[in-house]
């Protein structure tokens, strides 16, 4: 069971993409991908609001995210987060062990 959880990232003047670039080229991102119990870790920018990075952020179970929010690096997002002055909403989603519906596999084109 899967957890994904989809964290926006709003600032002003281009601040959001700015964290998000930090925490690549610091190499922050390559260590929480590295974490036992991490599937993904990317940033996406949103082509309707500039001020907007979206985080998908996955995990294999909750366990995995609470040892990763009581690491260190917690320390460094939330650093980072008040440098930027970044302003965040969250979604949470469970994996549906069964995966896509065949109906719903009929619209994927791969």
């Amino acid at each position: 069971m899967a957890i994904t959880v989809n964290l926006r990232y709003t600032g002003t003047d281009g601040n959001a993409r700015k964290f998000a670039e930090e925490m690549v080229s610091s190499g922050t991102v390559a260590k929480i991908r590295a974490e036992n119990g991490n599937l993904r870790y990317e940033y996406y920018q949103s082509l309707d609001d500039p001020e907007t990075i979206l985080l998908i952020d996955q995990w294999e179970n909750q366990e995995a995210i609470d040892v990763h929010h009581a690491s260190e690096m917690m320390h460094t997002l939330a650093a980072l987060r008040d440098k930027y002055d970044l302003h965040m909403s969250a979604e949470r989603f469970i994996s549906d062990e069964e995966g896509i519906p065949e109906g719903d596999a009929a619209f994927l084109r791969k």
